[in-house]
């Protein structure tokens, strides 16, 4: 088996950064990362199919990351989270929004952050290899209609 690099630990270790108990953290917090997170793994993927245009590369991409893809991908993905998992895509879901949905509905949106919640929380507690799992699997399930 690959070896898993724990970036969130060497960022913390580089950068003289505290260990913090990512349960302290907002779950907007953790959905912010997440968001960085899942867009990386969705954008490396695309370009890692192919080079080509700039504009091509985006318009793959935004397919994945869409407030809409992402929840299709966490609803086909539901019985694959663990208890702790489905509680912090809950604890991401349920958070007081400050924004407002651009291109999807009130559900979708939340259904995406919840999301973006969970891959940040298990990126930042160094879960790397469950993160990329989620993400493929989700892609898997729900298709290239995404």
């Amino acid at each position: 088996m690959e070896e898993s690099i724990n970036l969130p630990e060497r960022i913390r270790s580089r950068f003289g950064c505290r260990e913090v108990d990512m349960r302290t953290y907002s779950p907007l917090t953790m959905a912010y990362i997440g968001d960085a997170i899942y867009d990386l793994v969705i954008r490396t993927a695309v370009v890692e199919r192919g080079n080509c245009r700039v504009n091509d590369l985006h318009r793959k991409t935004v397919q994945y990351v869409k407030a809409g893809a992402q929840a299709r991908m966490m609803a086909a993905l539901a019985d694959m989270l663990t208890e702790e998992e489905a509680g912090i895509y809950r604890w991401g879901r349920n958070a007081k929004f400050y924004t407002k949905a651009k291109n999807a509905t009130v559900g979708e949106y939340r259904d995406a952050t919840g999301m973006e919640a969970l891959l940040g929380y298990l990126y930042m507690t160094g879960n790397t290899e469950r993160v990329l799992e989620l993400i493929q699997e989700g892609i898997r399930r729900v298709g290239p209609e995404i």
